[in-house]
């Protein structure tokens, strides 16, 4: 007799609680593709509580001062850290990624996040008081907005979670965050270590489907909606918005090119970008998947990409040898798979394209060539461990194929020349331009696209910023 998987729930006014009709999801571990756990499937009842907990826990939080928001935050972090292991456990069954690659990649980013805005609650910047109308003193407040509905993709589900509740804790602001259907668990788990530290109802989690997410941006009580995911979720979000007019900051897909000029070291940059494009399984809306390179070294570098590829190697979390582990769902895998079988007859797979085994969702690490500038792979997000390649003759035509996407989110120049990397980095037209790298961040650092991929931005001081509405304050001195 099998054992019942065990039944996830809600986190609302600081504490677990019950959905009102029961309803749950199954919870996938997609290394094996077996059921673990049931998650939640929230009604709008669940989320009218969720929202009610978060407008009662607000009328608290937004009254605390800038240093009471920084001690909470710094010992919200510091009980991340000490429970490090546990999180990365719950991430990796939930995700399937490498142990090591989580312990090293996302869990020290994700503090250093936390103890940034702890930080940066203190550090708010507004104009002096002054007396723009004679007899009249004016200042400007920069104030917390209320409730946030936030809602996190399943590619980074910790990271981003963090990502969303810090900087609008930091603000004053409360939050209802509705993690992806298929990885809700560690951002539980990051809900109860930060609720010990929290007033009840600040941070309210409720799981959920697409219609758990529609309730939450269409209630009436969130005022500002941040959403990391897809296009089209971002798409679905802004109009549901709409009507009540929301504000919304939407972070979604990429296709970042990767802009390789003739004078780099062919073997040492084809490695780094395959590291770039194969983290995660590719699946990182900034992965370094569309590689454009000077006609000069095509050959050679694609050899050396493809040889890179063959070398890296998806595995269980377990495997210490495993750079990426597989794509997080079966839906997921399909969409990977299709794009290959609906490959052009151009089109040249030089390493990869196919799935691995049978258990679990894993995908070979792939590299196509002979790309056009019009085909599905060049234009169209895969999100997956593909890279593709095509070549450019000169600079010009470089930055013409590189924008010529829908996304504007990330891009990298490679190349030896500095003149050059300042022209093509600036006529670029995406948020975020690496130089000879590709894929790093900084919580000082803004992220964020245009186009498609969304606007408004994550993490430093603009990313804090867009939790707060400002208020001019006059005062007459008569």
């Amino acid at each position: 007799m099998s054992t019942p998987s065990p039944v996830l729930r809600n986190f609302v006014a600081g504490a677990y609680t019950d959905t009102e009709d029961g309803v749950t999801a199954p919870v996938i571990d997609p290394s094996t593709g077996e059921i673990y756990a049931q998650a939640p499937v929230s009604s709008p009842r669940d989320v009218e509580k969720a929202v009610a907990a978060a407008e009662s826990g607000f009328e608290t939080w937004r009254d605390s001062t800038p240093a009471e928001r920084q001690r909470a935050l710094l010992r919200i972090a510091d009980a991340i850290e000490a429970r490090s292991e546990e999180i990365i456990a719950a991430e990796v069954r939930n995700t399937g990624k490498p142990v090591a690659a989580t312990r090293a990649e996302e869990m020290g980013p994700l503090l250093d996040e936390l103890r940034f805005f702890a930080g940066a609650a203190r550090v708010l910047e507004g104009k002096s008081a002054g007396e723009y109308l004679r007899d009249h003193t004016s200042f400007v407040r920069r104030e917390p907005i209320g409730v946030c509905a936030q809602i996190t993709p399943w590619n980074y589900p910790m990271v981003m979670a963090v990502w969303k509740f810090a900087p609008a804790l930091a603000a004053g602001n409360s939050v209802v965050l509705k993690p992806s259907d298929t990885t809700p668990v560690s951002t539980l788990l990051l809900a109860e270590i930060a609720g010990e530290f929290l007033p009840p109802g600040v941070l309210n989690v409720v799981c959920g489907d697409r219609d758990t997410g529609r309730a939450l941006v269409t209630h009436p009580a969130p005022q500002f909606v941040s959403i990391t995911g897809s296009t089209r979720a971002g798409m679905e979000v802004a109009a549901a918005a709409a009507p009540d007019l929301k504000r919304v900051h939407l972070e979604l897909g990429g296709k970042a090119p990767v802009v390789v000029f003739d004078d780099v070291d062919i073997a040492a940059t084809a490695e780094a970008i395959a590291g770039a494009g194969f983290f995660n399984a590719g699946q990182d809306c900034t992965a370094a998947t569309r590689v454009l390179v000077h006609e000069r070294i095509v050959g050679d570098f694609t050899a050396a990409l493809a040889q890179a590829a063959k070398n890296t190697r998806a595995g269980a979390p377990s495997d210490p040898g495993a750079f990426f582990g597989p794509v997080n769902n079966a839906n997921q895998l399909e969409r990977v798979t299709g794009f290959l079988d609906r490959a052009p007859a151009h089109a040249e797979v030089a390493a990869g394209g196919h799935r691995i085994g049978d258990r679990g969702y894993f995908f070979e690490p792939t590299v196509v060539t002979g790309l056009r500038q019009r085909d599905e792979m060049i234009q169209d997000e895969i999100f997956g461990p593909v890279i593709t390649v095509q070549t450019f003759t000169d600079e010009a035509e470089a930055v013409r194929c590189a924008n010529d996407v829908r996304y504007g989110l990330s891009a990298s120049v490679w190349t030896q020349n500095h003149g050059r990397a300042m022209r093509v980095s600036r006529r670029l037209n995406f948020g975020a331009v690496w130089i000879n790298t590709h894929l790093p961040f900084v919580s000082e650092m803004p992220h964020g696209g245009y186009g498609h991929s969304g606007y408004g931005k994550d993490l430093s001081m603009y990313g804090f910023e867009e939790y707060t509405r400002i208020k001019h304050v006059m005062s007459f001195n008569g």
